[in-house]
Order: C-alpha cells, then structure tokens, then sequence
C-alpha cells in the first residue's frame, strides 16, 4: 500500500494529481474535494472507499515499500534507456543504470533511506539492487529495445469527458505504427495474475486507451502488460465498445465517489489486501476510528447514515 510510480510522477512536478500523491497534508494545507480520477485511484475505491478517503481526502502519510521503490527504480531505468542510441540498448547497460537511478530517486526523497535501516553493511541494500538489475535483464528477454523507437515515454495524458469527468494518468509506454496504429505499453514489476484476476490489470489498460481515444480521436489497437516478475506479457486489443463500456463504469464510479464526498459516508471493504494496509490504527475494521472528516458533509436525504461497512462496490 505503499507509493506507487504514478503517485511519485504527480507529486513530483507538483502539478495534476498531486493531491492525491500519497504524502500527509503539509502546514496550511486544506483539504480538498476530489477533482479528477486516475486508474489507481479508481482501484482504490473499488478495493475500499475508506481507503480512497485516506489516501485523497486526509492525506495520511504512507511508509515507503521496497517493492514500490524498486518498482519507481526499475521503470526509470525502462524510461531512459531509450535515451540511448540503438545499438547501446544492452542489458548489461541497463543493470549498470539501476545504481544511479536509485541514487537519483533517495536524492529527492530522503525518506527512502529509511528502507535500509540498521544495514549497516550494505547487504540488505545490495540484495535490493540486484533484484531490480534482474528485473531489469528480464525485460531484454521480452522486448527487443534495438527495434522499439517509443512516440513516448512516461506520458502524462489528461481529457474531460462530455460528462464533466476528468480522466488523467502516467502511460508508461506509447508506440506508435509507420501505418498510425498505437500500443499502450505498462511495466508491471511483479508476477502475471492467474487468468480469472487479470480484468483489474485490464481495468488500468483500458482507462488509459479511454484517455487515448478522447484526446488523440484513434482507438489504440492494442494494450501490452509486460510482467518483469514473471516473464510473461498480456495482451488485449479493445474496440470502441470495450472503451464505452469503461466509460460507463467510471461514470458510475465517480458518482458514487462523489456521493461519499458529500455525505462523508466512506464505508470500509474489508478483503485479503487489508493486511497490507498502512490505516489499520484509523479502520474501524480494526478497532480504530477514521479522522475528523475535513471536509463539510451535507446529509443525503435528510440524515446522513452512519459509517459502517462497505459489502460490494
């Protein structure tokens, strides 16, 4: 539950989505109401609503995870590679990178160095590193980086709806076809989900090509997971009835998220995840008791009910 690679790019430039970055409120900062949805805020409030709240509305600080770090490392080395010519996209210079790019990333959050505390003799540290120059190495076993040519590389993409709905995220990967067509490409640094979990990695895939479609007028002809954990790669070509349906979906969503802000009825949802969860100690679920709610709740209908647990989503 920890800081994820989109929520580091927002924070970072300080610009769209960046209240909802992961960090605690600083002084003199006020609550505000949502304004825009991104995939992985969408899957936390269909994971739990109170852990949507938590993460937007209050803001509460989250410890820093190995694995999304590793993670933040990983995708910057995928990123930059491509700054190099073809011909010296090399796995071995790929895994030279990691070092610096973690180096890079500690600079700006200090914080970090608290995942290594107590090492003094740098194993534990030397252990992380070598597990994101594997995943690293694992990558040139799927893709050939001498053949890829990105249109773009951690794009950032925004569009309103008709509806009013604003949509925005980071795409890791855009390739783009002499002939027009688009790919949407995304690093995934854990293992594939077996088959019957795989529509929530979907769900992300298709938001993005939703955004894509909106802003660019083409729907991209096909959405790539690439699993660094496993070695496996998903793919998914959508239609423009796959991407309504999205729509509707996340139309849905953001009413719902808007109800939730206006009555402060954020109800908890609890699943296996839970145990992964940096808000045990503010989950009723776990005895203790949410914040003050920030913002102003009006009642729906009257009397607002109380907050208790969310079954479905």
């Amino acid at each position: 539950m920890g800081w994820s690679t989109e929520q580091d790019g927002a924070a970072a430039q300080g610009g769209p989505g960046a209240e909802a970055a992961g960090a605690g409120p600083g002084e003199g900062v006020r609550a505000r109401p949502p304004v825009a949805l991104s995939p992985s805020r969408a899957s936390d409030f269909m994971q739990c609503p109170l852990l949507y709240r938590f993460r937007v509305i209050d803001k509460l600080p989250e410890k820093p995870s190995a694995a999304a770090t590793r993670g933040t490392v990983v995708h910057a080395v995928l990123e930059r590679l491509f700054d190099a010519p073809a011909g010296e996209r090399t796995a071995a210079g790929a895994r030279a990178m990691v070092p610096g790019e973690w180096e890079k990333l500690l600079a700006k959050r200090p914080e970090l160095a608290e995942l290594f505390a107590g090492d003094a003799d740098g194993e534990r540290l030397a252990t992380w590193l070598a597990e994101a120059e594997a995943l690293v190495e694992r990558w040139f076993s799927l893709e050939d980086p001498t053949r890829l040519e990105p249109a773009d590389r951690e794009l950032y993409v925004e569009t309103v709806l008709e509806s009013g709905l604003r949509l925005r995220g980071f795409i890791d990967r855009v390739d783009v076809a002499p002939t027009g067509e688009v790919r949407i490409v995304d690093y995934k640094t854990g293992k594939a989900p077996r088959p019957q979990f795989a529509e929530g990695a979907l769900f992300q895939m298709k938001f993005y090509a939703l955004v894509m479609w909106r802003l660019r007028g083409v729907v991209p002809r096909r959405l790539q997971l690439v699993y660094l954990g496993s070695g496996d790669v998903l793919t998914y070509d959508p239609g423009e009835a796959d991407l309504r349906a999205v729509e509707r979906k996340l139309l849905a969503l953001w009413e719902a998220i808007r109800l939730a802000t206006e009555t402060g009825d954020w109800r908890p949802r609890p699943t296996k995840l839970c145990g992964w969860c940096d808000h045990q100690a503010h989950c009723p679920e776990f005895g203790g008791t949410p914040p003050v709610y920030p913002l102003e709740p009006r009642p729906a209908d009257g009397g607002g009910a109380p907050q208790g647990r969310m079954e479905a989503i």
